[in-house]
């Protein structure tokens, strides 16, 4: 089978497609005949060495993957089942879903969910999971349309588009901010209000800002999830979910105790699977995105692959990239 591999060569890192042997469905697990899968942020840093993903080399790419079960040993599943797998360990702690063939835990399997394509699953991906475990988390803690503005940074990002797209379509208002002022046709075909240049945010120093969100999508992190906290109104609601803009956190408890703010800590990788089922469902229905093919989603061969990882560490790329594993 093809495969894009990622090894150590002269003490870097490097990626290159192979061709490999196909796995070996081990008790437990299942076989997966792979369709398609896509490229996260955390694909590009893991292919790359721009950041240390994989637990060890060399390892298959990919931390999604949509298909059809080839072969299993658990009676859950059986040949011919549409299935999906996102997060967990794949293409961190064992091979991953840039490959034709992927053997997994069927503990990890997701049974795709009436409504859903291969292509849509992975048009989603980890990112529209995470996008749609954001809003979830955010309503259950009291956010509703009409609450106030909901802004989302990184828009133009997978999740930052898909987000914009889930958001507006539950009737939220919703405001982008973004380092690519020139994607603000993009933004608001998916249902953004007002774009903002993140080069112009004004960010302030006080410990409390004015009040702006009633809600807010943070995949940035760093100076920009400390503003957010500021800035939000009374009982706003974060869901801090990336860190394109760095790990480090620096605000005070004033927001939390004075506006009620809550800071909602958002994990996809391990998320159980009732949680899991439950959202995929959803993302199906309800928070399906209306633009998920006609404009988020683009699709790369696995022979183009290594060409597409630079673009998301340079934070060139815009929307979803979905890998058909079906071409040659």
């Amino acid at each position: 089978m093809k495969a894009l591999n990622v090894i150590e060569l002269d003490g870097a890192v490097a990626c290159r497609i192979e061709t490999l042997a196909p796995p070996q469905a081990k008790d437990g697990e299942v076989l997966i005949k792979a369709h398609w899968s896509s490229v996260n942020y955390k694909d590009a840093l893991a292919a790359t060495g721009a950041g240390k993903i994989m637990r060890s080399m060399p390892m298959i790419g990919g931390v999604d993957v949509a298909g059809q079960i080839e072969h299993s040993t658990d009676p859950r599943f059986k040949p011919g089942d549409a299935v999906l797998v996102t997060g967990y360990g794949l293409g961190v702690e064992r091979d991953g879903g840039f490959a034709e063939y992927v053997a997994v835990p069927a503990d990890w399997v997701v049974p795709m969910p009436d409504g859903l394509t291969g292509f849509q699953a992975m048009a989603l991906g980890t990112a529209g999971f995470t996008a749609g475990l954001s809003i979830m988390k955010m309503e259950q803690m009291g956010l509703v349309p009409g609450a106030g503005p909901v802004v989302v940074t990184g828009a133009t990002g997978g999740v930052g588009s898909l987000a914009a797209d889930m958001l507006a379509q539950r009737g939220y208002e919703v405001v982008a901010i973004s380092g690519k002022p020139e994607q603000e046709a993009y933004l608001k075909a998916l249902g953004v209000s007002r774009v903002i240049d993140r080069k112009t945010l004004e960010m302030g120093t006080r410990p409390l800002e004015k009040s702006l969100w009633a809600g807010a999508v943070d995949t940035v992190g760093g100076a920009t999830l400390a503003w957010l906290t500021r800035t939000m109104a009374y009982r706003g609601v974060i869901a801090a979910c990336g860190l394109a803009g760095g790990v480090e956190l620096n605000t005070t408890v004033m927001p939390f105790i004075l506006r009620g703010v809550s800071l909602l800590g958002i994990d996809s990788v391990a998320c159980p699977m009732e949680e899991r089922r439950l959202l995929w469902q959803r993302l199906a229905t309800d928070l399906k995105p209306k633009q998920l093919e006609s404009g988020i989603a683009r699709t790369v061969t696995l022979d183009e692959l290594p060409d597409v990882f630079q673009g998301f560490l340079k934070g060139t790329v815009t929307g979803r990239t979905v890998v058909d594993l079906r071409q040659h």
